[in-house]
C-alpha cells in the first residue's frame, strides 16, 4: 500500500492535495486496491457546493460500488474528464488521477483529515 507524504486522507479513503486555495480530490491506493479493476467513475458536475461527507461521485469495480464522499466544502470547478473513458487509470496511478477539484471554503477543515502516518495506521486497523 502506498501512502504519500503531504497529502491529507479521509476516512472514506479519498486524498487530498491542496494548491491555494484548490483541493485536489482522488482515493487512495488502499481504496483502488480493495476495489479492483475499476470500470466506471461517476463524475461531480462542475458548479456543485459540497458540504463536508457529500457524495461526490461513484466508483464501480468488477467487485463492488462505492460512492466517493468530499473531504472538504466547496465548489467543485473541474473535473477529470480523461477518466470517463478510461476509469482504470486510477489503479494505475491512483495519486495522479485526481477526480475532481473544488474551491475550498475553509481551510481549516483540513485539520480534520489524517496526514499520512495516521492514515497508514488507520489502514492497518481497517485490514
Amino acid at each position: 500500500m502506498k501512502v504519500i507524504e503531504g497529502l491529507k486522507y479521509a476516512k472514506g479513503h479519498e486524498w487530498v492535495r491542496m494548491e491555494g486555495n484548490r483541493a485536489y480530490i482522488g482515493i487512495t491506493d488502499f481504496a483502488q486496491d480493495e476495489l479492483g479493476d475499476i470500470v466506471f467513475i461517476e463524475l461531480p458536475e462542475v458548479g456543485t457546493d459540497v458540504e463536508v461527507d457529500d457524495i461526490l461521485g461513484s466508483i464501480e469495480s468488477v467487485k463492488a460500488a462505492s460512492d466517493i464522499y468530499a473531504p472538504v466544502s466547496g465548489t467543485v470547478v473541474e473535473v477529470n474528464e480523461e477518466l470517463e473513458g478510461s476509469p482504470e487509470l486510477v489503479n494505475e496511478e491512483p495519486y495522479e488521477s485526481w477526480i475532481a477539484i473544488i474551491e475550498v471554503n475553509d481551510t481549516g477543515e483540513l485539520d480534520d483529515l489524517m496526514d499520512a502516518d495516521e492514515y497508514e495506521k488507520y489502514c492497518e486497523e481497517e485490514a
